[in-house]
Parts: structure tokens; sequence; C-alpha cells
């Protein structure tokens, strides 16, 4: 994707035979944005097929060109053609709407109109810009697990990630007892796994447990095993998960979850590695690489007497923390992407590709659920979309907010709430509002309430004009 820039500058391309106007734009832009000009469409086409733009602005009514090919159209149907995933934003005279909306018809990203106001035209060149950003690192992202050389299953490329990857590919070589921490929904069993197949163990079995899923009564027999007769209803002998992962690796979750009796019998197992079944008398002994996962913090449950001191330290030889999603926002494109493939094959669909609004929609909200509430909203969108190109028409209705606004084409036409566009800015603000009311104006609690970033509720305050009065009902 040699045509993204790297740095946060985007690249504008404006094209305009209009000097005056073109210095306009420049003089508008050029605090955020590295401006370059072109005066008629065989100059643009040549910058754009040299690489390097990020945003067009063209103007809709360019002379026509040498080919015959009529004005501003004619960039819009070269920037398709040449780099598809680079947004044209038009201009256009205030007569001129039919023609605008016809540009958008067509691909424009938006539009705006001469005069134009300065912070108009840096508003939506900084959205489109974004946008192309976002669109630049799903592609690239596409290509990385398209042929990467990755660690298990976990998929991205934030620094967040790699970091625990990092840690990760330094452990599996060894046998030392690892401990996982995170959310519910961070991806801690994949983590588990993925260790597990790049260390010598990989050839033997991986045997996962979920502590919380086990009633208390059987969660001995589950680990350790019983001999015939040891309890009611043990009509044969049955080897517990550690007999079973003899040779791998035992992953146990939600290990908070023990009993202290259970504890003090896994103290010793992961001292000596021996045990003995439930009912026995004979003494096992079995190699097993360890490694345990809670998310829960077990130092607090040690400090609350909850969790025994001794296991504690013998669990967390080497602690790993997966990062929730909100805190690596560039790896949710390319897991989209992927959960998309997935479910489109669970479900007999065809692949389905995202567009910019959903992946925007997406890198804005928060998911309390992590990557597994991620996984489940893709497969519904999949399920219930009919079309080759996911949107955010089946969002939740808490997602409204972060989906982004109707294009402004179809404000300037639809602005009232009798319409779709009209209507979805005002759920918006009553989804804002909803909230501050039942935080009694706590912004930080009604953040968190609506699954957003406190600095995007601000945003949104500001963006959908939510007032006081709107906040206290």
């Amino acid at each position: 994707m040699g045509e993204q820039n790297s740095n946060e500058r985007a690249t504008v391309l404006v094209v305009d035979d209009d000097r005056v106007l073109r210095r306009q734009l420049y003089w508008a832009l050029e605090a955020e944005h590295d401006v370059v000009e072109a005066e008629t469409r065989k100059d643009a086409v040549e910058r754009l097929r040299a690489g390097g733009v990020d945003v067009v602005i063209s103007d809709l009514h360019l002379p026509p060109d040498l080919d015959g090919i009529t004005e501003g159209l004619g960039v819009i149907e070269a920037a398709r053609a040449l780099r598809p995933a680079v947004p044209v934003v038009v201009i256009t005279g205030s007569n001129a709407k039919e023609v605008a909306l016809e540009a958008v018809r067509c691909g424009a990203y938006g539009f705006f109109e001469k005069p134009f106001a300065e912070g108009e035209v840096a508003h939506i060149v900084r959205q489109a810009a974004r946008v192309r950003r976002l669109e630049a690192e799903n592609a690239r992202l596409h290509d990385h697990v398209a042929g990467r050389d990755g660690f298990g299953r976990l998929i991205g490329t934030s620094e967040a990630l790699a970091r625990v990857v990092r840690q990760a590919r330094a452990v599996a070589d060894t046998s030392a007892t690892v401990l996982l921490a995170g959310e519910n929904g961070t991806g801690k069993e994949v983590l588990a796994r993925a260790i597990h197949e790049e260390s010598p163990r990989r050839d033997a079995p991986f045997v996962a447990v979920s502590c919380a899923a086990l009633p208390e009564t059987l969660i001995e027999s589950e680990l350790f095993g019983h001999e015939r007769g040891a309890f009611s209803g043990a009509i044969s002998a049955k080897r517990g998960r550690f007999e079973l992962a003899d040779g791998g690796t035992l992953f146990l979750d939600e290990i908070g979850e023990l009993t202290q009796a259970v504890q003090v019998k896994l103290l010793r197992v992961v001292q000596d590695r021996k045990f003995e079944r439930l009912g026995g008398e004979k003494t096992l002994t079995v190699d097993v690489r360890l490694i345990t996962a809670s998310n829960r913090d077990l130092e607090k449950e040690v400090k609350a007497g909850r969790f025994r001191e001794d296991l504690f330290y013998r669990l967390n030889v080497v602690p790993l923390t997966l990062p929730p999603l909100r805190e690596r926002r560039e790896d949710i494109p390319v897991l989209a992407a992927h959960f998309a493939a997935r479910a489109a094959e669970k479900h007999s669909r065809a692949v389905p590709s995202l567009s910019r609004d959903l992946i925007e929609a997406l890198c804005e909200y928060d998911f309390p659920g992590n990557v597994r509430e991620l996984e489940n909203l893709i497969e519904r969108l999949v399920v219930l979309s009919t079309a080759p190109r996911l949107g955010t028409e089946h969002l939740p209705e808490k997602m409204l907010l972060v989906a982004p606004e109707a294009d402004d084409a179809a404000r300037a036409i639809s602005p009232d709430e009798t319409t779709l566009e009209g209507a979805t800015v005002a759920l918006r603000r009553r989804l804002v509002a909803d909230a501050l009311r039942a935080e009694n104006g706590n912004r930080a609690a009604a953040a968190r309430r609506l699954g957003i970033s406190r600095s995007y509720l601000h945003r949104l305050i500001t963006e959908l004009a939510v007032n006081d009065k709107d906040a206290k009902g």
C-alpha cells in the first residue's frame, strides 16, 4: 500500500483551473496536510498514477481536456480507476446541488459549495483523510494476514499486541509456567494455544479447562481423575485433565474460581507434578506445561484472602497481560475482515468486503466484550446482510453513536427529523442525552455507559448540540 503516507500528514491533491481558488484551498489545508496542485484532469491523472495522494479535491466545472472528457466527473472516474481507495471531494456552485449529488452517486466522498468556509473544508478533508488511513490499514493488514509470519491465530500488528507476542515467543521454547491476565474476550485461550503450538510440546496434547464452568463437586475429579467407587456414580476409573495433558500443555482458565481446597491440591501439582486420583492411593507423576489465566486481579484476590499467596507466586512465573481491544483499535479492521470471511464460510455466503462507514464505526466503538464481541457482531452482520459489502445498517442501536453521520449531501437536502438521515441524527442526540441523564451529567460515567471514550463523547455533545436542558430531561 505504497501510496498511503506513513506519517500523520495526508497528501491532498487540489484540482482546479482557477489559480486563486487553488491558493485559497492551499492556505485552508496546509497547516494539517501536504497540498499538491493540478490544473487539469490530465495533470491530476499523472499525479494519481505517481501515487502518494490520500485525498483529492476537484472542481466539478473543469474545462474539457484533449480526450474530450468534460468537467470534474472525469477526475472522479480517473481516481476510481487508478486509486479506488482515495476519497474524492468535489467543489460545486451553490446552484448545482443536483450535479454534486450525481458526483456522490458516481463515487465522490462528499462535496462543498463555493464560496466555502475554511473550517468546513478542513473538516470534510480531515474526515476523508481519516477514512483513507483506515482503508489503507485495512488493506495492509489483509496482506499481513494472507502471508504473515504470525503467532498462532493472534491477528494484528498493533504495538500493544506485538509486545505480548514478543514475550510469548520468548517463553514458548521453555517449560516455564505462564499466568495470562486480561479482560473477558481478549483471547487468553488463543494466546495459550499459540504458546503451545510454538513450543517443543506442539505434537503433544493441548488440554483446556474452564474452572468457572466446572461444578465445585466435580472439579477435583475433572482435574485429577478418580478411581472406581470414589463417589456415588463413579462406576469406573477416569483419568483427569492433568493425565490427559501429560507431555503437553494444560491450560486452566478462570483459575481464580477454584476453591481453597482445590488450590491446596493444585499447589502440590505445580510444585512437584505429582498427585493422586480422587479415591486413589497411587501417586502419579506427569510432565505438564501449565498455563493459567484469570480476568480477575489475582494479587487483589490474594490480599482479600480468596486466593492462596503461595499458589499465586508459583503460577506467576511469567505474567503476560493481553490488552483490551479498545487499546489496539488499529487491529479492528483486519480482525473484522477475518471474522467476516470465517462467518461467510460458516454460513455458506460469499465473503463480503467492509464499507468505509462500517470500519470507522467499529474503530470508534470501545467493545467492552473485546474480540469476542467483535466476532459475534460481524457474524450477525454477515447473516443479516445480503449485500456484497457490509455497511452500518444492521449495527445495534448503541453503535449508532459511533457510526458516521449521513454525508453532507444528504444533510443539505434532508435536515429535518422526518427523513432517515435527520432521524439518525435525532436518535444519536437522544442516546447521548439519555446516558447523561442516567449518570446525572457525569460525562465520564456516561461515556462508560455508552461504550465510547470520554473524548469522543465530548465531540458528540458538540456535534449534536446536546445542551444541559437535554441532559437533565
